[in-house]
């Protein structure tokens, strides 16, 4: 079993807690639109790839941006015959799809538009003080079970190398 260290967030002013998901259990299904409008569906993978679902809190915002274009600078590190990467936001599939052109990212954006960051509050790394995602990062197996799990606050960055390092353990 992979070692996770949780970053737990707490905002004062209302007193909330966000906590990811447990490693362990099962990841819950979601069909979200990706930026070409299509629905992409997480069992759609069961037995057949390793899911990184990464959350992210805005489109055309410099931390996100720079987390998305390594993906897309190391696409056969994360997207490949045994890995699929999904990202989220809360933004709509049209600004999806507007970065998508403008970035050349060739994996699915999928919009958690409406109801507003419902899969993100289903993983539990909404931040509802300000409306978007904080920066979840789960991988599930092809079994559906959350194998790794982290959240990080909305500024900073995540440390991708130990993505490559819990895909690496998985078959």
């Amino acid at each position: 079993m992979l070692d996770v260290d949780r970053i737990v967030l707490c905002s004062f002013a209302s007193l909330e807690v966000a906590v990811p998901l447990e490693v362990g259990v099962e990841a819950p299904d979601f069909v979200l639109k990706d930026q070409n409008n299509q629905e992409v569906r997480l069992s759609q993978y069961r037995g057949e790839r390793n899911v990184l679902l990464i959350f992210y809190p805005l489109a055309f915002t410099g931390t996100c941006q720079g987390e998305l274009c390594s993906i897309r600078d190391n696409f056969n590190d994360f997207i490949n015959d045994k890995t699929q990467v999904l990202t989220v936001s809360v933004d709509s599939s049209p600004a999806h799809k507007v970065w998508a052109i403008r970035e050349g990212y060739e994996f699915p954006l999928l919009a958690d538009f409406w109801p507003h960051g419902e899969i993100a509050q289903r993983y539990g790394v909404f931040n509802a003080d300000r409306g978007i995602a904080n920066r979840g990062t789960f991988i599930i197996d092809k079994a559906g079970i959350v194998r790794f799990a982290e959240e990080l606050a909305p500024n900073q960055t995540r440390d991708q190398d130990g993505w490559r390092k819990a895909l690496a353990e998985l078959d």
